[in-house]
């Protein structure tokens, strides 16, 4: 196959994968990763091998931090696990029913919320709390996640442009 088609297939599923940093309906870093190794194993590259390992090893505390963060900030404002539950099924249903790009996290928030005000109906405070709690576990999840996957889109770039 040619090497130029291989390049712009890795490039186009570091690209996707970085999308999919934020945009929880595209696998992220999981696409990174299989576009650097296309890429890697695809093609006559110098890369280094450390460099396949570095961004597997942050692949798998990624996807270990996505569960833990948002559930430590959540707990942390004081969220349950009703508003655990509600924020993956707002998730869900923003993504399909909100149709603007970030409806996905307008379903989440509004998940939480509602969640929480199941499990404690009188208490507006606490479900507030808990929503600012999934926004904040969630930007620091993506944050992550975007790094990586931006260092990964950088590194390609780097060995089949220079």
């Amino acid at each position: 196959m040619d090497p130029v088609f291989i390049d712009i297939i890795a490039l186009v599923l570091l690209l996707v994968g970085f999308l999919g940093t934020f945009l929880p309906i595209l696998p992220g870093l999981l696409l990174s990763i299989c576009g650097l190794l296309i890429f890697k194993f695809g093609t006559e590259n110098t890369m280094p091998m450390m460099y396949v390992w570095i961004f597997v090893l942050l692949t798998i505390i990624s996807t270990v931090l996505n569960y833990v963060i948002p559930a430590k900030t959540n707990k942390k404002y004081g969220g349950t696990r009703y508003g655990s539950i509600g924020s993956f099924i707002g998730t869900l249903l923003g993504l399909f029913l909100i149709p603007i790009p970030l409806g996905f996290l307008i379903g989440m928030l509004l998940g939480v919320f509602l969640g929480e005000l199941i499990h404690d109906f009188s208490d507006t405070k606490k479900a507030f709390n808990s929503m600012k709690g999934a926004l904040i576990g969630f930007v620091y999840g993506a944050g992550f996640n975007m790094m990586v996957g931006l260092a990964m889109f950088l590194v390609v770039g780097y060995y089949i442009f220079f």
